[in-house]
């Protein structure tokens, strides 16, 4: 199965760090550069971790100050995940069955020829 993308590995690792406490509600986050040099990523990937945790109430934060945690993970997070691993098993999925249909095609192809 193909790797989630790394933003959604540091929204995971994040999410998961809200909800046992050690980033608890009313707390800022790490810094950009400091989530960077934590991970191993860009900018590009820290933000996109940032503005989902945003978008799921989890953060909150205004450019130029820090990102602060607005929420706990609650069950709906839980079945957002569900989801999205069901979402990457069918991406894994179509790319095999495309895959497949490419060797076939081949296959048919030589015997044709």
């Amino acid at each position: 199965m193909a790797r989630s993308p790394k933003y959604q590995q540091v929204t995971e690792d994040l999410r998961s760090k809200i909800a046992d406490g050690t980033y608890p509600v009313g707390d800022p986050l790490p810094s950009t550069s400091a989530l960077m040099a934590t991970y191993g990523v860009s900018v590009t990937v820290v933000r996109a971790a940032i503005k989902q945790l945003q978008s799921e109430g989890l953060a909150e934060g205004q450019p130029g100050k820090a990102v602060y945690v607005a929420g706990e993970p609650g069950p709906s997070t839980e079945l957002d995940e569900i989801s999205r691993k069901i979402d990457e098993l069918r991406t894994a999925l179509d790319s095999a069955v495309s895959q497949l249909d490419a060797r076939m095609s081949r296959l048919e192809k030589k015997l044709r020829d």
